[in-house]
């Protein structure tokens, strides 16, 4: 139910309703842009840096840090309006990509990245918040289709520009070209977007939002060092396993009795949403196998360089928004959860499609592959994201929108830390059990596994084994990302077959 204090937003003309979304989508190609330039050049990155067996963290620290500010600027935005909660989060991201360009090792990236994360949660949950309060059911799956294009034209674009940068000048430039654009997107927003706020106090949750922040950060740590720094099965993973779990009974009692919750009870309480948050984090863990190992992996096997893989893995973020513009005439005939069941029947197919690929298939079937999934992801995303708008008003929007990008996030955050930690165990793996007469020329770690592929002396059986061996590790990677498929199926099967708001 709506509160009759809640802050209500001042109805733009529509003029300035195109103006407001092309600063919106401005805002959201900061973070768009980020992703696939990043994904792209960590061979060069960690060239430069070392630390090869650290470089998901570079993904999963940022999604961490992103994921769990998601729901407090969800909440920041119903208590205090959408506005200024966008402004500080964009600012504070761009004081983290211009200290991304200064780092000047693996560890001290992270901690920069982690800084961009906490500003791109506010992008994430913000964005998507407003375009629920400016257009109706109707109109939002086309706003998402221009909100996902962002991401289309950013996976071209990025890659692209990362190549010519990273070739030309340096690495560090592509975190410097967030600079001008957030610039334009900060003017933007401040002209164009206006609230009507009613100031009045409020009980920002302390206390949840820290326990939101340990929990998950000890959920994610001990993911990424399970099976790296200690064994699977070791008093380590055991202690981890229970920490996890004191963690999260507390926040869910903290949670409870909060006045003002930054993640409510009834947003799990009701079947509508709980299916699609569970739905949401299954997505998000299978997403990130493509986004983080793709690039990496067409380089090593394909001999291809920094632009092509990025644009393989463009065609993702092109069937993307495609399908998120389509969905809308789709879900108004078949219903929000019928859409997105299709969607992630889609995505299952394109993994089983990767896994019967021969290792030297050309290239174009990849990423026609990837197309492929990259719309099945379009279909839960979007049917999804505007169901659950759909269930509340505006006072409840930001809450119902931040919990929907947290699970999303969370499942990135997830994925990142999952998908790390079975690559580098597969590769591992293949690296001790390579044959006798091959162990001198291969790398004793997996650290130097892009040293040796870099290395002009390495014998051409090594270098074929090498591949091998980054192709197993892919193959690895996509039986997870068809088990995640699976898994978002049987989640979004939980939804009712027509979204309510009491469901």
């Amino acid at each position: 139910m709506n509160s009759p204090n809640a802050t209500a937003p001042m109805p733009p003309a529509q003029a300035s309703r195109g103006w407001i979304l092309s600063a919106l989508m401005i805002t959201m190609m900061l973070a768009a842009m980020d992703t696939t330039i990043v994904s792209t050049v960590i061979p060069q990155i960690v060239d430069d840096l070392g630390g090869f067996a650290l470089f998901a963290w570079v993904f999963s620290i940022y999604m961490l840090a992103q994921t769990v500010v998601i729901p407090i600027y969800g909440k920041l935005a119903d208590q205090y309006g959408r506005k200024p909660v966008l402004l500080g989060g964009t600012l504070l991201f761009l004081i983290g990509s211009a200290a991304c360009a200064s780092a000047w090792d693996m560890p001290s990236l992270i901690i920069f990245r982690a800084i961009q994360g906490l500003g791109a949660g506010s992008i994430m949950a913000t964005v998507n918040t407003l375009a629920g309060d400016l257009f109706e059911v109707r109109e939002r799956a086309r706003v998402q289709g221009w909100l996902s294009s962002v991401w289309g034209l950013s996976a071209i674009a990025g890659p692209t520009l990362g190549g010519i940068l990273v070739e030309y000048v340096s690495w560090r430039w592509i975190f410097l070209v967030n600079l001008p654009v957030g610039a334009v997107a900060l003017v933007m927003i401040g002209v164009f977007l206006h609230e009507n706020v009613e100031k009045r106090s409020h009980q920002i949750d302390y206390l949840g939002s820290l326990l939101i922040l340990l929990t998950v950060g000890t959920l994610v740590f001990g993911l990424l060092q399970t099976g790296n720094s200690w064994p699977l099965r070791s008093g380590y993973t055991l202690a981890w396993g229970i920490a996890v779990f004191v963690l999260a009974v507390a926040t869910v009692q903290i949670e409870k009795r909060a006045a003002e919750p930054v993640l409510p009870g009834w947003l799990w309480r009701r079947r509508v949403l709980l299916g699609s948050n569970l739905g949401m984090v299954a997505m998000g863990i299978l997403m990130m196998g493509p986004i983080a190992y793709l690039p990496t992996f067409v380089q090593s096997t394909h001999g291809v360089g920094t632009m092509v893989a990025g644009l393989v893995l463009a065609t993702m973020s092109i069937g993307w928004p495609l399908a998120s513009s389509l969905s809308g005439k789709l879900y108004l005939k078949i219903g929000f959860r019928n859409t997105a069941l299709a969607g992630a029947l889609l995505a299952g197919g394109a993994c089983l499609a990767f896994l019967g690929l021969p290792q030297q298939i050309a290239i174009g079937w990849i990423a026609l592959d990837q197309f492929f999934f990259g719309a099945g992801l379009g279909l839960i995303s979007t049917s999804l994201l505007v169901g659950v708008q759909s269930t509340v008003g505006w006072s409840q929007r930001g809450v119902v929108t931040g919990a929907n990008m947290f699970s999303r996030n969370l499942g990135q955050t997830l994925g990142a830390a999952i998908f790390g930690a079975i690559f580098n165990a597969v590769l591992a793996k293949q690296l001790v059990d390579a044959p006798q007469a091959l162990a001198a020329e291969l790398p004793r770690e997996v650290n130097q596994i892009m040293e040796t592929l870099h290395s002009a002396a390495i014998p051409h059986d090594a270098l074929r084994y090498v591949q091998h061996a980054i192709y197993g590790a892919t193959d690895a990677i996509y039986v997870g990302v068809l088990m995640f498929a699976v898994l978002a199926f049987v989640f979004i099967a939980i939804t009712p077959k027509h979204f309510a708001a009491n469901e």
